[in-house]
């Protein structure tokens, strides 16, 4: 027995006024998504300049996941009760802040500190991005809505390392970094613009108080920091502190914690952080298990390859991050058709995208080993082109199906409990890819030609690339299954 979707239309706007909104949504996630990326080509530069250590250039990346992370519910729970407009422009103006101070920042640990504030506001803001698009859109519109930003995320992500390079090369190890984070402030600026004229208010004055649930916040944030931390500060080098992975013991702790009084803090008829209910639903559910595993595997699989073109075949880093074009246009063109299939087939449109990127997987790791080192670029850049084919029809389609049960009011709650699944796949999906490329190095230099070392590497850093990637077909499997008996039931 099938029951109908959820109306999720809440804004009465003309069709043009909606997919204005919607794309002022999507520059100000692309500006972030943007952030994740291209910051990471510039560490040897940054470790140069302000004589930074391993540990603060590892703070760097992962204080702005760590902070990012933390905020995205409770920012999204609270978009869902006020404002989406107003954190919109809250969230944007601290960006733009925080890029200038670490444009500015004369030593390493200004930079840290500048950075985790800018954590702060991709949170606030990114899911507002999702909240809007749920509250826009219904039915076909809302896939075509989803195709389109999993295109422009995809070209974002895949982007970034390239116009990192590009602007490390404009600027040259001083100043080129510095140019990474300039160049947010103009764009963020017009965001804000943009912003307080297209987007459409989603709430009215209301004279009832905020409900953010105080203490299931605190336990949120402390099952968050002890699930993140560990993998945050994991490099694969011998010194990393073993001792860090009884916080995993802190974490079952709090989170149990956290499920036991959001169900009493529900239960006295309160608001919780997150509604729990909604983890019932088995589109919401399985979607969020899906781009979880996803989003472990495909940030490592990028870095792995920057890696190993720079480390082992000695590419300067623009043309390393350049392999990853064909990935961004591929992704980009299947993230529309996907958006327009969804609708008509389902759940099987993600099974095959994961398909294709799992043949990927298997394809880049053949070209690394068995090429010759002068064509392996040019080999792997092909595959890549497989491989955003695939991831183009994995993450809209995936987002559709996600959120298409999902009730408008807690659009936003949803898309940042999925989100909050990404950015924790992330540094969990980088720290062990880093972990098995610095391990074999560490383990076998000295014993082999360096090529070989950098073979072993990659190949055992994207062991867990296909693993995770092969979590997510299995989810997608069970998914597709459950459909398909619902639909003869």
């Amino acid at each position: 027995m099938t029951t109908a979707a959820p109306q999720t239309e809440a804004i009465p706007l003309s069709s043009g006024a909606r997919w204005r909104a919607f794309w002022v949504c999507v520059a100000v996630a692309a500006i972030t998504i943007l952030d994740l990326t291209k910051v990471n080509v510039a560490l040897p530069s940054i470790g140069n300049v302000l004589d930074a250590n391993s540990t603060q250039l590892q703070l760097i990346v992962s204080g702005f996941v760590l902070t990012f992370g933390l905020v995205l519910v409770p920012a999204g729970r609270l978009g869902d009760q006020r404002s989406r407009r107003m954190l919109f422009v809250v969230g944007l103006s601290l960006y733009t802040l925080t890029s200038i101070a670490c444009a500015l920042a004369p030593t390493s640990e200004i930079l840290i500190i500048a950075r985790l504030f800018q954590g702060v506001a991709a949170g606030i803001q990114m899911p507002q991005v999702l909240g809007m698009a749920q509250e826009l859109f219904q039915g076909a519109e809302r896939g075509r809505a989803f195709g389109l930003f999993g295109a422009t995320i995809g070209v974002a992500t895949a982007f970034g390392p390239t116009l990192g390079g590009l602007l490390i090369a404009i600027g040259g190890d001083t100043d080129g970094w510095r140019l990474i984070f300039w160049m947010n402030v103009p764009l963020c600026l017009i965001a804000i613009a943009l912003v307080l004229w297209m987007l459409p208010k989603t709430r009215t004055r209301s004279s009832r108080p905020v409900q953010l649930d105080p203490f299931g916040l605190l336990l949120f944030a402390a099952s968050v920091v002890a699930l993140m931390w560990p993998f945050l500060f994991t490099t694969g080098a011998p010194t990393d502190n073993p001792a860090r992975w009884w916080l995993l013991v802190a974490f079952a702790l709090f989170v149990s914690a956290f499920i036991a009084w959001e169900r009493r803090y529900q239960s006295r008829g309160k608001s919780p952080l997150i509604p729990l209910k909604l983890f019932r639903i088995g589109s919401y559910r399985n979607g969020t298990l899906l781009q979880t595993a996803y989003f472990t595997a495909a940030p490592a699989m990028f870095l792995l390859g920057t890696l190993f073109l720079q480390q082992g075949l000695g590419l300067a880093p623009v043309f390393a991050g350049m392999i990853s074009i064909g990935f961004a246009l591929a992704s980009a063109v299947t993230s529309v058709i996907g958006g327009n299939l969804v609708n008509r087939f389902g759940r099987v449109v993600v099974v095959w995208g994961l398909a294709a990127i799992l043949a990927s997987v298997g394809g880049l790791v053949a070209a690394a080993l068995y090429t010759d080192p002068a064509w392996t670029p040019y080999v792997m850049a092909a595959i890549m082109i497989v491989g955003g084919a695939g991831g183009g029809l994995v993450i809209a389609p995936n987002q559709t199906l996600t959120l298409a049960d999902v009730p408008v009011k807690q659009g936003g709650v949803a898309g940042s409990v999925g989100q909050l699944g990404q950015r924790i796949g992330t540094a969990v999906g980088t720290a062990v890819g880093l972990s098995l490329f610095y391990a074999t190095i560490y383990r076998e230099t000295g014993g082999a030609t360096d090529i070989v070392v950098y073979h072993d590497a990659y190949a055992f850093g994207m062991i867990a690339v296909g693993v995770f990637l092969g979590l997510a077909f299995i989810v997608a499997i069970v998914d597709l299954t459950a459909r398909r008996k619902g639909r003869d039931d």
